[in-house]
Formats: C-alpha cells, sequence, structure tokens
C-alpha cells in the first residue's frame, strides 16, 4: 500500500514561471498547522502493522522544513514503512539525512535552471550519492532549458536516469519532430507525459494499492479524483479499498497519477522506485 500525502504547506522558495506556487510564503501560522498534521500521519503510519510507503507531494518545498526531515527520519525507520520518498528541488540541508535510514529514503529531485546553479545542483547529487541516498533527477522540458538539459545530462553519471516532463501550457505544436525524437531518446518514459491516453475507464491500483491523503486525513483514490473515501483517523482503511476502473474525465498527464495505472509499465519498470521515479535498471544516457 502506498500513501501519497498532501497536507497545507504551499510555499516555495523557488520562482518558477510554470509554477502557480513560486514564492509563495507561508505564515507561521500555516506552517505550525502543516507541522501538526504531518505528525499526526506519521503518528498514525507508526500505529499500523501493514507494509507502507509513503510519497510525500506537497504543493510547496517541503525538505527546507524541520518537520519534514523529522518525519521523513522517523518513517524510515519504522521496520513496517518499505520507503519513503518526497518531491524536492533539492535546495533545503542535506544532513540531516545521516540520521535516516537511507536505505528506504527516495528523493524526486527536480532541477530548475533559472533558481540553482548546474554546478551547485550536481555537487547536491553528488553529495547524495555518496551518502548513500536513493534518488532520482529531472526538468520540466521547456525548449528555452534543452541547452540545460543536455548540461545536466552530461554532468550526471552516465547510466544516471534523467527524468522529462513536458511542459504543461504548450500549444500545439510546441515539440518540433527532431525535438521529440531527441527527448524520448533522452527518457525512454517521456512520451508518457507529453502525449498521455485517457484515462477513463482504464484499470488503476489507485483506489485499492494507492491512496491520496490530505492534511485533515481525508482520503480520495488519488489527488486527481477529488471523491472522498473516507477518513484516515477515523474509519478503517479497508473499508475504503475497493478496485475500480478510472472515473477522470481529462487525460491523466501527472506522473503521480499515471504510473499507477494497471496497463502501463511503471510498477514493472521501476519497482520498489516507482514513488520516487527511479528506474529498476540503468538506463543508458543519451544525447
Amino acid at each position: 500500500m502506498s500513501l501519497l500525502y498532501r497536507g497545507t504547506l504551499s510555499g516555495c522558495n523557488y520562482d518558477c514561471v510554470y509554477c502557480p506556487f513560486a514564492k509563495r510564503r507561508d505564515s507561521r501560522a500555516t506552517l505550525a498547522r502543516d507541522a501538526a498534521e504531518v505528525a499526526r500521519f506519521v503518528a498514525w503510519v507508526g500505529a499500523q502493522e501493514r507494509p507502507l510507503s509513503v510519497l510525500f507531494t506537497p504543493w510547496g518545498e517541503g525538505m527546507i522544513r524541520r518537520h519534514y526531515q523529522e518525519a521523513i527520519t522517523a518513517l524510515s525507520g519504522m521496520a513496517h514503512v518499505r520507503q519513503v520518498a518526497i518531491q524536492t528541488n533539492l535546495s533545503g540541508p542535506l544532513a540531516w539525512l545521516e540520521q535516516a535510514d537511507r536505505r528506504k529514503v527516495g528523493l524526486w529531485c527536480t532541477y530548475h535552471p533559472s533558481q540553482v546553479r548546474l554546478a551547485r545542483f550536481v555537487e547536491r547529487c553528488v553529495r547524495l550519492e555518496r551518502m548513500g541516498v536513493h534518488f532520482s533527477v529531472g526538468i520540466v522540458a521547456l525548449r528555452e532549458h534543452f541547452d540545460a538539459i543536455r548540461a545536466l545530462r552530461a554532468a550526471l553519471p552516465q547510466q544516471h536516469y534523467l527524468w522529462l516532463n513536458a511542459y504543461g501550457r504548450r500549444p500545439p505544436g510546441y515539440y518540433r519532430p527532431d525535438d521529440l525524437a531527441w527527448l524520448d531518446a533522452m527518457d525512454p518514459w517521456f512520451s508518457y507525459s507529453r502525449n498521455p491516453e485517457m484515462s477513463r475507464g482504464k484499470a488503476c491500483r489507485a483506489g485499492s494499492e494507492a491512496l491520496s491523503v490530505d492534511g485533515d486525513g481525508d482520503v480520495q483514490r488519488c489527488h486527481f479524483l477529488p471523491q472522498r473515501l473516507g477518513n484516515l483517523y477515523t474509519d478503517r482503511l479497508e473499508d475504503m479499498l475497493a478496485e475500480k476502473p478510472c472515473t477522470r474525465l481529462r487525460k491523466c498527464d501527472c506522473y503521480i497519477g499515471y504510473a499507477h495505472r494497471q496497463e502501463l509499465p511503471f510498477y514493472d519498470d521501476f519497482g520498489a522506485g516507482v514513488l520516487a521515479r527511479i528506474p529498476l535498471r540503468p538506463v543508458p544516457a543519451q544525447g
């Protein structure tokens, strides 16, 4: 069972033009509320017996906040927790990871060329390698990022997978055919982001093997299906689980959604690394 947790936090220290949460600052009250929510969630996980994996998907940047650092450390130390992962821009401190069970930690790291120097970002990736932390690295494939993609690919170890997210607000024809050939060679799974299939009616593990949880403990099948199934803290988890086809009207173009589709290859290709977007086998560097 995988739980995708998203609490109240929405503040970020980066200012990316493609992100609606850029440079939003959370108030002290908001941060205190988020910390209390996270602590309650960690306590709930700690009281369970069934094997669990956790992915934190905050709207903002969580790894700069101590309560997320403490939560990841605590969860990684629980015997029944298989993995704890988080999406991050990798700008925060890393020394705290020495206290975590790094075999269980997975970091989903996004490089933002307008916000950080490549050398700084790569240095932090090298540090994670030395610490034995599992992580993936990726970037939003804007056309103005193409040179940054090439530079990042060249700077990473040859066999380290570089994932690409299609630019979500792109107009028709944004990517030329030669762009697509290059990007698809760089990331073998890029096509699922740039050309998503309709998900309505398709079998998905969301709702039976993966659930979305908010700060109040309310449970949905996934982040993109708002129907409330129950509450983590007042209802039995088993009563919320059901295998049903996807009911989403729009295409599912976000990895945290389509990765759980049963006909897509991510559980086979990524295995235990599916939450942090880490494939089972090395991906040969391209371009």
